[in-house]
């Protein structure tokens, strides 16, 4: 399959260098390899590839590489901005999205060298230029992680 999904089930899919056109991130901090099964004003899932040669794995920890938590929650942000982007038909493309809020964060699991994330994103509500979403991360199909969190789109 092309990374154009075509079925309406399935939504549509991006790959690495569309992400970089719909959203501001860069090395070290783009955290999504790919966003899957993008449903438009609902749901998308994003997909991390978590590598030994994370930047962040030299302190965290050099004996016990642990991804943390805080980019987990970082990586469902960007899979909602590829979500809110694909949504507004790419007017959205580019611009920078803030968080607001993250609540009700878990962490259930560590995340490692060699784990693939699969990261559930959904939409719960949007006003104007703020959108809620829920976020779960999975390993394996285990929940790794899960956020609550609301960004806000900036106009230029």
């Amino acid at each position: 399959m092309s990374e154009e999904a075509v079925t309406a089930e399935e939504g549509r899919s991006v790959g690495i260098l569309e992400i970089k056109e719909m959203i501001p991130h860069r090395y070290p901090f783009l955290l999504i390899d790919r966003v899957d099964n993008i449903l438009k004003d609902q749901s998308a899932v994003g997909l991390k590839n978590v590598t030994i040669n994370e930047p962040f794995f030299e302190g965290h920890f050099p004996r016990q590489p642990i991804m943390p938590g805080v980019l987990i929650v970082e990586a469902m942000a960007q899979t909602a901005a590829v979500l809110v982007v694909e949504t507004l038909d790419g007017a959205a493309a580019g611009k920078l999205v803030y968080f607001m809020t993250v609540d009700e964060a878990r962490f259930r699991k560590p995340v490692g060298p060699g784990d693939q994330i699969r990261i559930h994103v959904t939409k719960t509500r949007s006003r104007g230029n703020v959108w809620k979403f829920e976020g779960k991360a999975l390993v394996d199909g285990k929940l790794v992680a899960e956020a609550k969190f609301a960004a806000m789109i900036m106009d230029d």
